[in-house]
C-alpha cells in the first residue's frame, strides 16, 4: 500500500541516462527516489525526510558522494 496518492516531483536529473534520480514530496516530508531503467525498470525510494535533511541528500547525490 503506497504511504500517500500524490507525489511531487520537484526535481530530477536527465531522463536520457539509464539511472534517474527524482526529488519528491509528499505530504510535508521528501525522498529521492531512484529509478533504473534496462529490461524492467527498477525502483528504490530512500527514507522520507524533512526538507532540510532531503536537500543535503540530493546535493550529494548530485555531486557523486552518494548514490
Amino acid at each position: 500500500m503506497p504511504r500517500t496518492d500524490r507525489i511531487r516531483v520537484r526535481r530530477h536529473t536527465c531522463d536520457c541516462q539509464p539511472i534517474v534520480y527524482e526529488l519528491c514530496q509528499a505530504g510535508g516530508l521528501l525522498f529521492v527516489r531512484r529509478l533504473y531503467r534496462s529490461d524492467e525498470v527498477l525502483i528504490q525510494e530512500s527514507e522520507w525526510l524533512r526538507a532540510p535533511d532531503a536537500e543535503q541528500l540530493w546535493m550529494k547525490i548530485l555531486s557523486g558522494q552518494m548514490r
